[in-house]
């Protein structure tokens, strides 16, 4: 009897497709549309299918992992099981960690660059001073409790994947197909190999798809996990492809490239104001604030319970040692979204989070091919090519960084350098003189596959 109630208030498959769908088409589409046009010209609508083909073979492994070990823990568990509890275990769980981070700073941004379009151009300057503000309501919220969190969630998550595929179907109904050609050659890659600038565009192509690693962190709360969360995944992806591609096709037949470009924080109102007219622009905007409002709360949520699971596991040094502070994981992670939003346009935001997000994906896949065979049945193939696949558009992305922008380069190598040396600094703190390194949360002394 018990069983068949818990049963009940398990996630059902569409229950976790639409949770799934609700984070992936987040706030990050509403920019990265013309960040990433600045890199390919009129193939950016090319470059999400491509993007999802990579996220395709990247999400096997998501997949495999999530089907054989489901747990609230998601990444972490997937990573601590490939290499233990430990230095790497925790690094890579603090890129995972850091990108989240990143994320909740260029959707807050985003915030601040849609809203903007409601006052007058003198008031161009207070993006990130708006963005910062949403990071404080945030916070708030998060401190109201999970009650406040979870009836909003749901109810914003419609309003915003809804309006957004009305937008794009509307989009193509009335400008039609656009013509790419391929023939516009940004800037930016006009000295590059022909289909390089394509290949470091998918970097920020991937971002727009990356929420779907949240679903891995269903497996506790969702019906028949083993299976039901590989094809959460899968359809999750699918229906993101379908309409960012379709929203692609849809600003593109309503500007031009350089008008995009010019446009790239606030592309989908610029596209709309020609397509629907001013009231299209300014429902644009609403969904745009209803959207990175509600993805800014769900992810400061998110990343910040992450954070404090990371300390119980003793990968990162315990929070509960900063006395009377309220959820310092909370505290933590606001205060880095705020220092990120302040220091860094949204090109740079975007492009820190893409160089940690795939670093990190690309130890899932490693962790996977050279550590779990005997546990896991997956075919090897499929991890090798998600490697190689991320390996290619991340040298692609930093090649391109270092010609035009070398000085996120250097602040992506800092981060990652000091979260190492931290990393492995605390590990040795806590290591007793036998070589024993006691970590928290028991399963996942149980779960070591070493």
């Amino acid at each position: 009897m018990k069983n068949n109630r818990e049963n009940k208030d398990k996630l059902s498959l569409l229950g976790s497709i639409s949770l799934g769908t609700g984070v992936m088409i987040g706030a990050g589409i509403f920019v990265l549309m013309g960040q990433i046009a600045e890199l390919v010209g009129d193939l950016f609508p090319i470059a999400f299918i491509a993007g999802a083909i990579v996220v395709g073979f990247s999400s096997y492994s998501y997949v495999k992992f999530s089907n054989a070990f489901p747990s609230s823990g998601g990444v972490v568990k997937f990573l601590s099981k490939s290499y233990s509890p430990g230095t790497a275990t925790g690094v890579f769980s603090l890129l995972m960690y850091v990108s989240m981070v990143v994320s909740e700073s260029l959707v807050a941004g985003t915030f601040g660059a849609y809203t903007l379009r409601l006052f007058p151009e003198s008031y161009a300057g207070y993006a990130s001073t708006l963005g910062v503000g949403l990071i404080v309501v945030a916070y708030i919220v998060n401190i109201l409790g999970n009650k406040v969190i979870g009836a909003t969630a749901t109810f914003t998550a419609i309003i915003k994947v809804m309006g957004i595929a009305i937008l794009a179907i509307a989009g193509l109904a009335i400008s039609g197909f656009a013509d790419i050609t391929g023939n516009y050659i940004p800037e930016n890659t006009e000295t590059l190999p022909p289909g390089f600038g394509f290949v470091a565009a998918l970097a920020l192509s991937i971002l727009a798809y990356k929420g779907f690693t949240t679903i891995t962190n269903q497996g506790g709360d969702i019906k028949n996990p083993h299976k039901n969360l590989g094809r959460s995944i899968i359809i999750s992806i699918l229906i993101c492809t379908l309409i960012y591609v379709a929203l692609a096709l849809a600003v593109a037949g309503g500007l031009s490239i350089p008008e995009i470009i010019a446009a790239k924080d606030y592309a989908l109102a610029a596209a709309a104001r020609p397509v629907f007219g001013e009231w299209g622009s300014w429902i644009t905007i609403g969904i745009a604030i209803i959207a990175t409002v509600s993805g800014v709360i769900a992810s400061v949520f998110s990343s910040s319970r992450l954070l404090a699971m990371l300390s119980n596991m003793k990968q990162v040094p315990s929070l509960t040692k900063l006395g009377s502070l309220k959820n310092p994981a909370l505290i933590f992670t606001v205060s880095l979204a705020i220092l990120l939003t302040i220091l860094f346009d949204l090109t740079r935001i975007a492009s820190i989070g893409a160089i940690f997000y795939l670093v990190m994906d690309i130890a899932i896949h490693w962790g996977l091919f050279r550590y779990l065979r005997k546990e896991v049945d997956f075919k090897p193939i499929i991890p090798v090519i998600a490697i190689l696949l991320d390996v290619a558009v991340l040298s692609a992305f930093i090649y391109i960084k270092y010609l035009n922008d070398p000085f996120i380069l250097i602040v992506a190598a800092i981060g990652i350098a000091l979260i190492i040396l931290a990393e492995r600094l605390f590990m040795i703190s806590h290591t007793d003189d036998k070589g024993n390194m006691p970590m928290g949360m028991e399963t996942e002394k149980n779960d070591n596959h070493n």
